[in-house]
């Protein structure tokens, strides 16, 4: 039964995600449920009588990012209740609780129990605090979220056991933990119920599926490639946990795409380990080698950080090399930002603002030749692309492995996937032709 406000209107409910994939997973599933408890949900550009923000903590934005928000709210609203979850919310719940606005903040812990703090949502003078220590975390809720029911985006394990100098994920999020396999592909199933084109693997550190278990990713993935999906994806995966056995799995698989994201952070040795990686730059390029053996065409995404503490020009030149060397097909580029309770926050030999900036531009210079140059590599091929989106006869989406193609076609082809020739590059976009 649907909850009516004082004034006998349905309750609403809306929600803002920041962040990452696994974030707007977590979202969805939170979503879905505060609606089974009597609220309707509108988008966030709407009237409504309860706003959630759900926080990221990556960068050192995220207090301004989250006071934004919350101002966006309260001017469509200015008697609405406002609720604050996330990675944020359970690293500085004391700082959210004294935003202007903000009624109810949530630790890590109780987030997906929010429909039990939504029967009073009259305005507080201040947050609501609701943590815990993230010792005590635990849990693992299964999330998942879709999109015009082409991509859905399957969380299969959250928190991280890793220690990285610069990272507050641990914090926030907790020891890794994950659902079985059994329990994991029961959900998939249910998306493909709902005829869902391509699943998105998505975590926090998703090779560690399984920790402290005996089953392991590949037992994972293995067993989702029994189910029929059309596709699946896997949204990044650690280098030292990309084993030669998922790398040869899935040169063969029926319904992995070859796909990888792979993070690098940086090409040097040294601050590899200062940044506390569980790798080195020889084990990246022997992890990038091996996969574009089993598949030449696959694309690979890398993650790098530039300006960490003590990174040297020379460092950077070593990060450069390495990345000129490899063979791969995009760069996601990250300013390193510091993040309050981390160690690396106390390291000296801290890096201008604008040569972080300046290394950066570098970089993304350098991903935008080496997306062409992997687009290049492709043209006259013909590979099966889903098509998510239509406007005035153009489709667009993308092939298995991951170039955006824009074709001519009708709109009933959208959210389907069709074999594409692929034909031409224009303005960063590859340009195809229907094979059939």
């Amino acid at each position: 039964m649907a909850l009516v406000s004082s004034k006998g209107a349905e309750k609403t409910v809306a929600f803002h995600t920041l962040g990452c994939k696994l974030n707007f997973a977590e979202s969805a599933s939170i979503g879905t449920n505060v609606e089974s408890h009597g609220f309707r949900r509108v988008d966030f550009s709407q009237q409504a009588d309860v706003y959630v923000v759900n926080t990221c903590s990556v960068t050192n934005s995220a207090d301004r990012k989250c006071r934004k928000v919350v101002r966006q709210a309260l001017r469509k609203s200015p008697e609405a209740f406002v609720a604050v979850i996330g990675c944020y919310a359970q690293l500085r719940p004391g700082e959210i609780s004294t935003i202007p606005g903000v009624d109810l903040v949530l630790g890590a812990g109780e987030k997906f129990n929010l429909p039990a703090y939504l029967s009073d949502i009259s305005k507080r003078e201040s947050g609501e605090i609701h943590s815990c220590q993230i010792e005590t975390v635990d849990h693992f809720f299964p999330s998942c979220s879709t999109s015009e029911r082409t991509r859905a985006f399957l969380k299969v394990q959250d928190g991280c056991d890793y220690t990285c100098s610069y990272c507050t994920i641990p914090m926030a999020r907790g020891r890794s933990r994950s659902y079985g396999v059994k329990q994991t592909v029961a959900v998939a199933r249910q998306l493909l119920d709902k005829e869902v084109r391509e699943i998105v693997l998505t975590g926090v550190n998703i090779g560690d599926f399984g920790a402290g278990t005996e089953e392991t990713f590949i037992d994972l993935l293995t067993t989702l490639d029994r189910i029929g999906a059309e596709r699946i994806r896997i949204s990044s995966i650690e280098p030292n946990l990309l084993t030669d056995d998922i790398i040869d799995f899935m040169s063969e698989s029926n319904s992995f795409v070859p796909h990888f994201h792979i993070p690098l952070q940086s090409g040097s040795d040294k601050i590899l380990k200062q940044m506390r990686r569980r790798y080195s730059s020889e084990l990246y390029q022997s992890r990038v080698k091996k996969v574009k053996q089993a598949m030449p065409y696959s694309c690979i995404g890398v993650d790098v950080i530039v300006g960490f503490p003590g990174e040297t020009d020379d460092d950077f030149s070593e990060t450069v090399r390495q990345l000129n060397d490899a063979d791969i097909s995009y760069l996601h580029v990250f300013s390193y930002s510091e993040r309050p309770g981390t160690e690396a926050v106390k390291m000296k030999q801290k890096i201008a603002s604008d040569v972080r900036a300046e290394r950066s531009k570098q970089l993304r210079i350098l991903s935008i030749n080496k997306r062409r140059a992997f687009y290049e590599s492709c043209l006259g091929q013909v590979r099966t692309v889903l098509f998510e989106t239509w406007d005035n006869g153009i489709l667009e989406g993308f092939t298995d492995n991951y170039i955006r193609v824009e074709v001519e076609g009708k709109r009933s082809l959208s959210g389907k996937t069709q074999r594409v020739s692929l034909r031409s590059i224009i303005d960063g976009v590859m340009q195809g032709a229907l094979a059939d």
